[in-house]
C-alpha cells in the first residue's frame, strides 16, 4: 500500500485538510470501518512512542498511591471488546455554511469524520480503582504524549482534557488494540481512550497520564477550544460532551446505473446518536413535505451506528431533494437546523441531498 511520509495511506478515499484526512465512502459503508480508512484528526505529528518503555502514569490526589502501568501490565487485567464509534466534534462544520449559510473556520469536514472500530483494552475505572481511587475524587484528567501544541506563539502544553469520574467509571477504556490489530501510530499507539458517544476530542491518544483531581481543573481543550461560543451560549449551556444524534444518506441504488424515473431503487444510509441508539428513521424525497419511515438494518447499538435502507421509485425525471432525519432513544431528534456557534461544532440537522433522476432508456 502506498503510503505518504507520515506512514499514512494515501488513495482515493480520504478527503486531505492539511494533516487531517476525511474518509470517503463510494459504496455502501462497512459496519467497521477498517483501520486504513478511519478519519485521522491530530492537533501536532503523531507521537513516537516505544511500546516497550513506554509506561501509563495513574498520579493526583484523587488515588492513594502513585501508579505505573507498562503494557503488558495493563493486558493483564480481564479486557472488554466494544463496538464503539469515534466522531470529530467538527464532524459536518463545511454544512453550517453548505447549508445553513453561516460558514465556520477549521477543518471543513464533510460527515467523514466519524468511524466505528472495534475496540480491546481494560476498563478505565478497572485501573482508577486498582490504584486506590478515593471516594472523593471528582475527576480524570486524560494527558496525551504528543508534542505540545502552540498557536500564535502561545504553547499551551500537551493534549489533555478533564472527564468527569462518573463517565470514567461508566464504560470508557483504555484501548490498545483497533479490530483487532495494535493501534495504528495515527490512532493512539500504544494505548489511548475510548469515551463511547462523547465528542472525540475526550478520546485521548497516546496515552500518557491519567491525573485524579478530588476538585475540577481544566485544560485549553474543554475552555478555549471544544466549548461552544458565540451568541446564546454561555458557562450555563455551552460545555460539550455528548454528541448530538446525525444520520446520512450513503447510496442510492446501484451507485453507477443511479436513480431512473418509474423504477425502483433502494436509498441506504446510516444514523447514531452519541451515547444512544437509534429508534427511528424518516426519509423525505421532496425536500421535507412528506416523510417515510426507513427500516434499521443491522446492529443498533448505543454508541456506534446503524444501518437504513429505503426502497423508493422516483415519479418525475429531474433534481429531488431527498432529506434524512433519526430519531434516537432517549426522544432526540434531528432538528431542520443546527443550533449556530462560532466554531462550527456538533452540526446536527437533517441533511439535505441532491439527487438527480435520469429517463430510463428506449429500446
Amino acid at each position: 500500500m502506498l503510503r505518504d511520509r507520515h506512514g499514512r495511506p494515501v488513495g482515493d478515499h480520504f478527503v486531505h485538510h492539511g494533516t487531517d484526512l476525511e474518509t470517503v465512502w463510494d459504496g455502501p459503508v462497512p459496519h467497521l470501518t477498517p483501520n486504513d480508512r478511519f478519519f485521522v484528526r491530530n492537533h501536532t505529528a503523531p507521537a513516537v512512542v516505544d511500546a516497550t518503555s513506554w509506561r501509563l502514569l495513574v498520579s493526583g490526589d484523587g488515588v492513594g498511591r502513585e501508579a505505573t502501568y507498562s503494557l503488558a501490565e495493563l493486558q493483564s487485567f480481564t479486557s472488554q471488546t466494544q463496538e464503539r464509534a469515534l466522531e470529530c466534534t467538527g464532524n459536518g462544520r463545511r454544512l453550517f455554511g453548505t447549508q445553513q449559510g453561516h460558514a465556520r473556520p477549521g477543518t471543513q469536514w464533510g460527515l467523514g469524520a466519524i468511524g466505528v472500530a472495534r475496540w480491546t483494552g481494560v476498563p478505565l475505572g478497572t485501573i482508577l480503582r486498582h490504584a486506590g481511587l478515593l471516594d472523593s475524587a471528582v475527576q480524570v484528567m486524560a494527558v496525551g504524549l504528543d508534542e505540545p501544541y502552540v498557536e500564535g506563539g502561545v504553547n499551551h502544553g500537551r493534549v489533555r482534557r478533564p472527564l468527569p469520574i462518573a463517565k470514567a467509571l461508566d464504560d470508557v477504556l483504555i484501548a490498545w488494540a483497533m479490530n483487532g490489530e495494535p493501534l495504528p501510530r495515527d490512532h493512539g499507539y500504544p494505548a489511548r481512550l475510548i469515551v463511547p458517544g462523547w465528542v472525540g476530542i475526550a478520546s485521548i491518544k497516546w496515552l500518557g497520564e491519567l491525573r485524579v483531581t478530588t476538585t475540577a481543573e481544566t485544560s485549553p481543550w474543554n475552555t478555549k477550544w471544544y466549548r461552544m461560543h458565540g451568541v446564546g451560549w454561555s458557562d450555563a449551556n455551552s460545555a460539550l460532551d455528548r454528541m448530538p444524534v446525525m444520520s446520512c444518506l450513503d447510496t442510492v441504488g446501484d451507485s453507477q446505473a443511479g436513480a431512473i424515473s418509474g423504477q425502483r431503487t433502494v436509498l441506504q444510509g446510516r444514523a447514531w446518536a452519541g451515547e444512544a441508539a437509534i429508534s427511528r428513521v424518516e426519509v423525505s424525497t421532496d425536500g421535507g413535505r412528506h416523510w417515510h419511515d426507513a427500516t434499521l438494518v443491522g446492529a443498533n447499538d448505543p454508541s456506534c451506528w446503524v444501518g437504513w435502507t429505503l426502497p423508493w421509485t422516483p415519479g418525475r425525471v429531474g433534481r429531488h431533494d431527498v432529506v434524512v432525519r433519526a430519531t434516537d432513544t432517549t426522544g432526540r431528534r434531528q432538528p431542520q437546523r443546527a443550533p449556530d456557534n462560532d466554531d462550527g461544532y456538533l452540526f446536527s440537522a437533517a441533511v439535505h441531498y441532491q439527487v438527480d433522476v435520469a429517463c430510463q432508456a428506449a429500446g
